[in-house]
């Protein structure tokens, strides 16, 4: 993006609401500080929050430069296809995550995903398991990080590496104070800011278009034509040309693998979960952030079609076929700003842009400062040292990762539309991952062994199928690439630890009770719900029938 282009005309106006937006930011981390006197408490916010703060803050820790960014550059590129980010590809996931998942996480008390894999598989797992995560936070930091420095160098001009180091400091002094705590009650307040800044704009985009019916007129007479306003097949988004391949394609390699995947095993959301109170709100924290789940893309997708139609560069660049020009796909959101927000509701949208990249940052950092201090730091380099030792590691941590991720930024700055480059790292990281865990929790005779050689073979699968992409031995336009990468790095790493499993040992069952579901006491897996959690409407079961009822209902209306 040029930023001579782009350039929003912010007024006083606009930066009282931003400087007052920083101001409170900051003083929820001084305050959260105040609740930190141990490593428990400054990782997982002494497992004491009620379900509608972590379930808040589990759907905002994903509103970051992948969700607002991200998602509207898809649907100016893609259209209405993009919605199965939401409805296929989170909704589903987050569901099971409560009903299947939950129980296993919260009822074995562990810190975090990569513990469940030490206790289950052994240390070479925990190992991979462990490092392979770390990369893959630093790296979705720095996506984060790059959008929300690019913000601040379109409003204030400053040279982009200026912009970085003053939005990781603002991130870096919240998260290093108060720990998970200042980033989850942070996430829940960035939550209502970015719907109170994408709602106007929204609304202001459909009534630029003449409304619903305008936008469809206008949508089906640009390149890529009515298709784009119908979710299936999604021949575009998925790159087949078949219909019956783009919906498997969708369906399993996005909805099934990418999808599981990241909401079931990824330790950014499940860290808000293990942070609740009690084992009904920690089944309760998915199933809570799914509702705004079912309803963002409205405020995300919606607005980057707007843009596609409506926004001069956004037209031409389109008509292009997404090339020249001096804008890209992901300026979508920021180009409809500045042509359609007065100052005020442009102060208002600005602080909800730079809120979800801060939240998507902090949620990857506090996540990575978790994993490094208790599954690298504590478990393999310094072990029994006392708890205020850890506590002391973590806030380094946090600031060695916030350094890492300015250099990091570099490489999302190389991408056209970040949700390729987000696909492609989670088809490395999640697909194979979540393989050995349903296959873990499911198959009690898996063993060590398998854990970690699946993950090596599903991970170097992967990163085979994206090498064969990038250099045209297959070819497939959009995201497919991610969606077959992640599909074979699936399969692959079912096969490779059914095989290894066939010729190496298992652990006693005695040690797989509370990691395997055969071995596991149905009175261990369930909420025990008493007191005021024992009224219906806070039921795990009626609620994710609400919200699979309401996913199936959008599928078919938008299909």
């Amino acid at each position: 993006m040029d930023s001579d282009v782009l350039r929003l005309d912010a007024s006083a106006i606009d930066y009282i609401i931003l400087a007052s937006y920083f101001a409170v930011v900051l003083g929820i981390g001084v305050l959260a500080r105040r609740q930190v006197s141990s490593s428990i408490d400054f990782f997982l916010s002494g497992r004491s929050l009620p379900a509608w703060v972590t379930g808040l803050a589990f759907v905002s820790a994903n509103l970051g430069a992948i969700e607002i960014m991200g998602m509207s550059a898809n649907g100016a590129q893609y259209g209405m296809s993009t919605m199965h980010y939401f409805w296929i590809g989170a909704v589903p996931a987050m569901l099971f995550l409560a009903v299947v998942m939950m129980p296993f996480y919260y009822g074995s008390k562990v810190r975090s995903v990569p513990e469940f894999m030490l206790r289950r598989f052994g240390p070479a797992a925990h190992l991979v398991n462990a490092l392979s995560f770390a990369l893959a936070q630093v790296l979705i930091a720095g996506v984060n990080l790059y959008l929300l420095g690019t913000i601040v160098n379109v409003l204030l001009g400053w040279p982009l590496w200026v912009s970085l180091i003053v939005a990781a400091l603002i991130v870096l002094v919240y998260t290093t104070l108060g720990g998970l705590s200042a980033a989850i009650y942070n996430e829940v307040l960035q939550f209502f800011v970015i719907v109170a800044a994408l709602l106007p704009l929204t609304l202001a985009g459909l009534h630029k278009v003449g409304g619903w019916e305008g936008l469809k007129d206008k949508v089906a007479a640009s390149p890529g034509g009515a298709e784009q306003l119908s979710a299936w097949p999604g021949n575009e988004l998925s790159g087949f040309s078949n219909d019956f391949l783009s919906v498997v394609g969708i369906v399993f390699g996005l909805g099934f693998v990418l999808s599981f995947g990241y909401w079931t095993t990824n330790f950014v959301e499940v860290q808000r979960a293990m942070a609740s109170k009690s084992m009904s709100a920690a089944r309760r924290t998915p199933v809570i952030g799914a509702f705004p789940k079912l309803f963002i893309p409205f405020i995300v997708v919606i607005p980057g079609m707007i843009a596609a139609v409506s926004v001069q560069e956004m037209v031409q660049y389109k008509a292009n076929g997404g090339t020249g020009g001096d804008v890209t796909y992901n300026d979508a959101l920021l180009l409809l700003m500045r042509d359609l927000l007065p100052n005020g509701l442009l102060g208002l949208a600005i602080t909800g842009l730079l809120a979800s990249f801060m939240a998507g940052m902090a949620a990857n950092i506090s996540a990575f400062n978790t994993v490094f201090s208790y599954d690298i730091w504590q478990t393999y380099v310094k072990k029994d040292r006392p708890d205020e030792y850890y506590l002391r590691v973590g806030r380094w941590v946090t600031v060695a990762a916030t350094i890492a991720a300015i250099f990091t930024a570099v490489i999302a700055s190389g991408y056209s539309n970040l949700m390729d480059y987000l696909q492609q790292l989670f088809s490395f990281f999640n697909a194979p991952l979540f393989a050995t865990f349903i296959l873990g929790m499911f198959w009690k005779r898996m063993t060590a062994t398998a854990g970690w050689v699946g993950l090596v073979v599903g991970t170097g699968s992967a990163i085979f199928i994206f090498i064969l992409s990038e250099t045209d031995v297959i070819s497939l336009q959009g995201q497919g690439a991610s969606f077959l990468a992640a599909g074979v790095a699936f399969v692959a790493d079912i096969v490779v630890s059914v095989l290894v499993t066939m010729v190496t040992a298992p652990k006693p069952e005695a040690e797989l009770r509370g990691l395997v579901y055969s071995l596991t006491p149905k009175a261990d897996l369930s909420e025990n719900r008493t007191g005021d959690e024992a009224v219906w409407y806070r039921s795990t079961p009626m609620l994710v029938g609400v919200a699979g009822v309401m996913v199936v209902a959008l599928n078919i209306i938008f299909r």
